[in-house]
């Protein structure tokens, strides 16, 4: 079984893709999928789907999405292992849980094919996280790169949302930047600043706040023997701070500009001390 929220919805058991068409029910998928193995809440539900207009009777509506959500996953299963569909996609005493590891013992259960995007990307972030703490940071380049090829797209980007998915989304992209962060951060200490150029300048310009994205450009187009360049990013992210905020840039971006602006030789070492990016 393969779930999958970090882009468009995905759910294939067996191969075959069984997240529903309608909004509703895949709405009801995607926010199972998003606590699988945690028991989700009839309250849960109906605020999810409906937030604060659910409609008349919302139990038996939940109960007839899971119905149809459960009759996708039979039909994926192989002949003689329908049953797991309620195991899959089964009620707790405290609420619905998608459970893709089954409760079978055996091989007949799917616990062998279960892989879930999110989590994994989860794991390769802490792994490489942890490598790059140690100063490893090969591993750390390789793991946060390969944690961050997981992601298709915006996290849950066709399903319709409320209060709990968008939680959920918010929580996975900050994630997803402080993954690409590491990961920058790793490149720059193993001296790939050149080819970092243009993926920071396609970050910036989409998060034109983002200062710890700012100043990891500024340190690259610096190494690169581009330091007008790299001035000229401080300058632009200085005005959209004033325009946008009404402040300054922080001490850690100035003290930046100012050892780009007087060429400090502890630019160019693999850890500057002036500036933690």
């Amino acid at each position: 079984m393969l779930i999958g929220v970090l882009g468009p919805l995905v759910m294939s058991v067996g191969g075959s893709p069984v997240v529903p068409s309608a909004a509703k029910p895949r709405q009801l998928l995607a926010l199972l999928a998003s606590s699988a193995g945690r028991p989700v809440s009839m309250t849960e539900i109906v605020e999810e789907l409906w937030e604060d207009r659910p409609p008349r009777g919302p139990s038996g509506v939940v109960q007839t999405y899971v119905k149809q959500l459960r009759r996708s996953i039979a039909a994926a299963l192989a002949p003689g292992r329908a049953d797991e569909a309620k195991e899959i996609l089964g009620l707790t005493y405290t609420g619905y849980r998608l459970n893709p590891y089954g409760t079978r013992p055996g091989p007949a259960a799917p616990a062998a094919a279960a892989s879930i995007e999110a989590r994994d990307f989860e794991e390769y972030a802490r792994r490489g996280t942890g490598a790059l703490a140690e100063g490893d940071d090969e591993e750390a380049s390789r793991l946060l790169g390969r944690g961050l090829t997981l992601w298709r797209g915006n996290a849950f980007a066709d399903v319709r949302t409320g209060p709990a998915l968008r939680a959920e989304a918010l929580r996975l992209e900050e994630l997803r930047i402080t993954a690409l962060e590491n990961r920058v951060t790793a490149d720059l200490r193993l001296g790939r600043h050149a080819g970092l150029v243009s993926e920071l300048t396609a970050l910036t310009s989409r998060l034109p706040l983002h200062e710890t994205l700012h100043g990891q450009l500024i340190l690259a187009l610096y190494r690169c023997g581009r330091t007008t360049e790299a001035l000229e990013v401080f300058r632009r992210l200085r005005e959209a701070y004033v325009r946008e905020l009404g402040i300054e840039p922080t001490p850690r971006l100035q003290r930046l500009h100012r050892s780009v602006l007087v060429a400090d030789p502890e630019l160019d070492c693999p850890v500057p001390s002036l500036a933690a990016f």
